[in-house]
């Protein structure tokens, strides 16, 4: 493996735009087009076995049983905080790090660490399944147990996802995260036509974590280095598990909630709006994950908007186009994906679309703004997921009521991260005038 930045050309005439580019701004920008189509690409591959995976499950198993596939699977993401942490600390100062030793040696630190976390998260998630299963109303605690085997490996999974990230090696990350949709989709239709049903889809959710694991093979020269290693911050990584346990909560809780409050057949529709409505979301993490090494790498000091501007107007595309199919052909989308079952969920997929949407856009300002400083979004993103717990508790009556609250918590969310930004160019525009008439 390489530790040389993967680039992907550029068409002709968005190179001769970068080329009037001073050359440090045109460097990062190629970068973060280049690993945003490298990781778009393979977001939708990902994506396409995802789907394959769960409209599969959802045909084979009906909207009951696929009800309690998603719950087990949106356990998974609510345990992605802790490997998304280790993957985005990793990747932040490996992106730090210019030398293979120094690298290494945040590589061996991270993954120490992650070790002993997967360990705690896994056997906790075993010890407390017989409450996981009864809240979530499971039909069997077994389920949880199995996915817990499987958390065991996801943290160190973050830190080898981590340090290809932040050396820019798009390729070889987006290969894994195909690698593990690929897994999942094969060994869950395998085991479930078998006879295994939930048990099966489960099993392949645990499956793909370990093929992803064991695949992924890293090489560093540890010989001494004239270059300083920067190591990683305790300070800077507790405030990336604090954004991403606010991440996680605010863009999956909502399951969770549903499967509590409303009967599994219920708890099935709204499963399928959130599968389709979070392929947005997906593909707008792709891009965030191209402009974060790139943004971390650069000097403290630099400011390049461009680097934001960019990902910031890609999403912005994705989610007026996405949501505006999701409003033309909904029920053409629902009924060839899930079958006439689910066809009472064609309602709710616009609307979870455009709240889908406005979270995109706030993750890439979010994120934008941990890379180059300690976040401060990252408190506010976790009290508006307490407020999304709150609200949803509250207002449940139904299906569609649960995705109005969504809506407007997220619309709220995106404000409110804007204003710093805002404030940021109303600032600069003053001194620019001033500039410009001396």
């Amino acid at each position: 493996m390489t530790s040389e930045p993967q680039v992907v050309p550029l068409p002709r005439m968005a190179s001769r735009r970068i080329l009037r580019w001073p050359r440090a701004l045109r460097e990062r920008t190629t970068l973060v087009l280049g690993g945003s189509l490298i990781m778009l690409l393979g977001s939708g591959m990902v994506s396409v076995a995802n789907f394959g995976y769960n409209v599969s499950m959802a045909r084979l198993l009906g909207p009951a049983e696929f009800g309690h596939v998603t719950a087990v699977a949106t356990l998974l993401l609510l345990a992605s905080a802790v490997t998304l942490s280790f993957q985005l600390v990793c990747a932040k100062f490996t992106a730090r790090n210019s030398s293979s030793a120094g690298r290494a040696f945040i590589h061996d630190g991270l993954m120490r660490r992650a070790w002993i976390i997967g360990a705690a998260v896994g056997v906790g998630v075993i010890i407390a399944s017989p409450i996981i299963a009864g809240l979530l109303r499971l039909p069997s605690p077994w389920l949880v147990v199995l996915l817990g085997i499987g958390l065991m490996f996801y943290p160190a999974l973050g830190v080898k996802r981590g340090v290809l990230q932040g050396m820019c090696s798009f390729r070889q990350l987006s290969g894994n995260f195909v690698l593990e949709a690929l897994v999942k989709l094969v060994s869950a239709v395998f085991l479930v036509l078998v006879g295994f049903g939930t048990f099966g889809a489960v099993g392949g959710i645990a499956a793909s974590l370990l093929a992803a694991f064991a695949v992924v093979r890293l090489q560093f020269s540890r010989e001494a280095s004239d270059q300083p290693v920067v190591p990683a911050s305790f300070r800077e990584a507790m405030q990336v598990i604090v954004f991403f346990v606010g991440q996680v909560v605010l863009s999956n809780i909502d399951i969770l909630l549903v499967k509590h409050f409303f009967a599994p057949t219920e708890a099935g529709l709204y499963a399928a709006v959130a599968l389709v409505g979070r392929l947005l979301y997906f593909a707008a993490w792709s891009i965030v994950s191209a402009m974060f090494p790139v943004s971390a790498g650069a000097e403290p000091e630099t400011k390049d908007n461009q680097v934001l501007l960019t990902p910031l107007m890609l999403v912005f595309g994705i989610s007026v186009i996405y949501t505006a199919i999701m409003a033309l052909f909904p029920r053409t989308i629902v009924g060839l994906l899930f079958g006439h079952g689910f066809l009472e969920a064609e309602r709710l997929l616009s609307l979870y679309a455009m709240a889908t949407g406005f979270y995109a856009l706030s993750v890439v300002l979010m994120t934008y703004e941990m890379s180059r400083k300690i976040v401060n979004t990252g408190w506010l993103q976790l009290a508006f997921s307490g407020l999304m717990v709150v609200a949803i508790s509250v207002f449940h009556e139904s299906l569609r009521q649960v995705v109005q609250v969504q809506l407007v918590v997220m619309a709220s969310l995106l404000v409110a991260v804007s204003l710093p930004f805002l404030r940021q160019l109303t600032a600069r525009r003053p001194a620019s005038s001033l500039k410009e008439a001396a």
